[in-house]
């Protein structure tokens, strides 16, 4: 298929983990298609994931839990975008749910692909199947491209990119708390939207108070609705962290996470995060298999939970079926040790 000198739209309102791992499919759609006009629609909400992204001339936001949460607002917003922009050339969807497969529909490109719900599956150009036993997320988005011709996939990795005005809000908040340019900063990220992911409060507590004792400059980061969690972590401590959870938006995340030596995190969008500012990290997992959902990058060690996976199973039929011994199996002093190797290597071990 050719993709180049095309209007081309990739609709895809995922969560924030899931838009991160497409920022690699995007790398190489621009690749293949260094003339064509992109336009990415997404959930309002992540938007600074993509701001400035060079690899997307346009961004639509869809308030898909608020606003824009009927079938109606969605047909509004479609029409908007074929008046604004043209009428699309080529629709790519990446994912099958029902409400993005609509959307996707309802902007009548020229040619509609990707993946699709089967009841928009009949009005496609050419559906093409998501690769959910063989490859990594990332690549498994990848794949789409290489369904539709594109032979070079090569990519950066996950990437987010920052701003100077993010950059200057953070800078503020670490002198703020006293972070200086030669203090060595560990992050730590202790939410998940899934209580199996989370490792326990105490360990965590745990950890951080031995890389104070080093002399670190300890960091915890996560969104509003991690508060709780990350205040149940510090009442365990006896040190002091900066507590830096649900004061950053998302894009002043990305840009603080940046200024981390190591980030400690269980499994979700804050470790995808992390990848794309090239920091290393250890992460905890379970039951999600890292195999497909781990962090997409070299520069880190994951300690899992479990022994074995069933390829094909589900994290919510491995949570289902009541088995699953939790990240509690995941010692202390195995992460300790994995952070340790880790800032040795980057020559930010404490002398």
């Amino acid at each position: 298929m050719e993709l180049n000198h095309k209007r081309i739209v990739v609709t895809f309102l995922m969560h924030l983990g899931d838009v991160i791992l497409t920022t690699p499919f995007l790398h190489a759609l621009r690749q293949a298609a260094p003339d064509s006009h992109i336009t990415f629609v997404m959930d309002r909400k992540l938007k600074e994931v993509m701001q400035y992204n060079p690899n997307i001339d346009r961004i639509v936001c869809i308030d898909k839990k608020g606003r824009d949460n009927s079938i109606a607002a969605l047909q509004n917003i479609a029409k908007y975008v074929r008046q604004s922009g043209g009428k699309p050339d080529v629709v790519i969807n990446l994912h099958p749910n029902e409400r993005t497969s609509f959307f996707a529909w309802a902007l009548h490109g020229k040619v509609t692909t990707g993946m699709s719900h089967f009841l928009f599956r009949p009005f496609m150009t050419k559906y093409t199947r998501l690769d959910r036993k063989t490859r990594h997320a990332a690549d498994m988005y990848i794949n789409v491209l290489e369904q539709l011709g594109v032979t070079d996939t090569s990519n950066k990795g996950l990437e987010i990119y920052t701003s100077p005005e993010w950059e200057k809000t953070v800078a503020a908040f670490y002198q703020k708390h006293g972070v200086s340019d030669v203090d060595t900063v560990i992050g730590f990220n202790v939410g998940s939207a899934v209580p199996e992911k989370r490792w326990p409060q105490e360990r965590f507590a745990q950890v951080a108070d031995y890389f104070c004792e080093k002399g670190y400059k300890v960091v915890f980061f996560g969104g509003p609705m991690d508060v709780d969690m990350v205040d149940s972590v510090v009442v365990h401590m006896h040190h002091t962290p900066i507590v830096a959870t649900g004061q950053f938006s998302l894009g002043e995340l990305a840009a603080a996470i940046h200024r981390c030596s190591l980030f400690i995190t269980n499994d979700s969008g804050p470790m995808h995060v992390a990848v794309s500012q090239h920091v290393p990290l250890v992460a905890l997992y379970g039951p999600s298999n890292p195999k497909f959902y781990g962090p997409y990058t070299k520069n880190c060690v994951v300690l899992e939970s479990m022994e074995t996976y069933e390829v094909g199973k589900s994290m919510k039929q491995v949570i289902k079926e009541g088995k699953y011994k939790g990240l509690s199996v995941i010692s202390v002093d195995s992460v300790i040790e994995a952070a340790q190797s880790l800032l040795c290597e980057t020559g930010n071990e404490d002398s």
